[in-house]
């Protein structure tokens, strides 16, 4: 059974870094991209960055370049997200996504992971 678990979220303080993994089993997503996206509350899921398991393809929203970082590791199957200064406006549930061809647009993405929170204090 296709899986993707993601995990690494907490509590951090604004100019803080944490970094967010999505463990990818139980199919060959080698063909796929994938990518990881964000809802706060009240809003609608958003796209955050987007990578192929060869390390290219890779996009970033507008709102993390510079700070966020998306990468792979083939041997262990696991996407990462390294999200550096980050500010209270990075508060929501992250997801992590697959997709058989290279989108932003989440309803593009067939396969989700259950999500981990994030939340910046001012």
């Amino acid at each position: 059974q296709e899986q993707l678990v993601e995990s690494g979220g907490g509590l951090v303080q604004t100019g803080d870094s944490l970094r967010l993994s999505c463990a990818a089993s139980g199919r060959t997503f080698r063909t796929y991209i994938m990518g990881w996206f964000r809802q706060a509350p009240g809003k609608e899921r958003e796209f955050v960055a987007r990578i192929s398991w060869s390390g290219g393809r890779i996009n970033y929203a507008d709102s993390v370049k510079g700070r966020f970082t998306i990468s792979t590791d083939n041997a262990k199957n696991t996407v990462y997200l390294q999200m550096n200064s980050l500010k209270p406006e990075d508060t929501s549930i992250y997801y992590c996504a697959a997709a058989s061809r290279i989108s932003e647009y989440a309803p593009e993405y067939g396969y989700w992971g259950q999500g981990t929170q994030v939340t910046v204090s001012p």
